[in-house]
């Protein structure tokens, strides 16, 4: 799981990178179509082709909509924000996914959890200072869009888990991504620099690595005691901003951050176990 999200930071990185010089929708282009063979490979060595196209097709088609909106926001806002920051904020998602189990998934939710969802939102305008100078802005609503996606997208992993494998919501999901949102960057499609090829295979590489090894995590581990460590990427996330990009997060969004956290671990402890097998890191 620690090697998962060290991975998946690695590969928001990348992503980052790839923003300053890309638009949105084409990086996220990039992001589905790199990794897209080897998880394919992957998927048919381990299951072979049958259980990928016995699917639900709408949930698989709703997902990838899903999955399209919340790359290319959260591209739009690494580009504008330090990854860590766009970190913290989307740590909101796992509070976002227990209080939207209520009226999808006819789970109940005791006072105390909507507690800490309060609590946790509370985290997200420390961070935001919507009355201040902070991240209130387009990009600030950017992440909180991609956590609120993310959120919707693992409900459906929810339903999808009791007829579709792990293989085909991976591979239909990048596969998803990278043709929409292919076909949405088409016309403002930048021609790709030989200087950033090596970047590009780089983030399919370390994503769909990523994407294996967090499979592996919850095959062969509780997911109560596997959850808390998704939030180690926050440390990831603040040592590539200093080293990248010289930029450390401020007093707010430590204090935001540690509310986030705190309300997250909360939930996962009162879930018992009952919470997606997805990284919080986006896909």
């Amino acid at each position: 799981m620690l090697v998962a999200v060290a991975l998946f930071a690695l590969m928001d990185a990348g992503l980052k990178t790839l923003s300053e010089r890309y638009p949105p929708f084409q990086v996220a282009t990039l992001r589905g179509a790199t990794s897209l063979p080897l998880v394919l490979a992957w998927s048919l060595a381990t299951v072979g082709w049958k259980p990928l196209l016995r699917v639900r097709w709408p949930l698989h088609l709703l997902r990838g909509a899903i999955g399209i909106m919340m790359m290319a926001s959260f591209v739009y806002a690494l580009k504008r924000m330090p990854l860590s920051t766009a970190y913290t904020i989307f740590f909101v998602a796992p509070l976002l996914i227990t209080a939207m189990s209520v009226p999808f998934l006819g789970e109940r939710v005791g006072p105390r959890r909507w507690a800490a969802i309060a609590i946790g939102l509370l985290g997200v305008l420390v961070v935001l200072r919507p009355s201040g100078e902070g991240m209130a802005s387009f990009a600030g609503l950017a992440v909180l869009l991609a956590a609120f996606g993310y959120a919707v997208s693992a409900i459906t992993v929810r339903v999808l888990a009791r007829s579709d494998s792990n293989q085909a919501m991976v591979v239909w999901l990048l596969a998803l991504m990278a043709l929409g949102s292919g076909a949405l960057a088409w016309r403002d499609w930048q021609p790709i620099r030989h200087d950033d090829l090596w970047l590009i295979a780089g983030i399919g590489v370390v994503g769909a690595l990523g994407q294996y090894a967090i499979t592996l995590a919850f095959r062969q581990g509780e997911a109560s005691l596997l959850a808390p460590l998704e939030y180690t990427a926050l440390v990831w996330g603040v040592l590539l901003d200093a080293t990248i990009w010289g930029v450390l997060p401020d007093t707010a969004t430590w204090i935001g951050a540690a509310i986030i956290v705190a309300s997250g671990l909360y939930l996962i402890r009162r879930e018992g176990g009952r919470v997606p097998a997805e990284p919080i890191a986006p896909p």
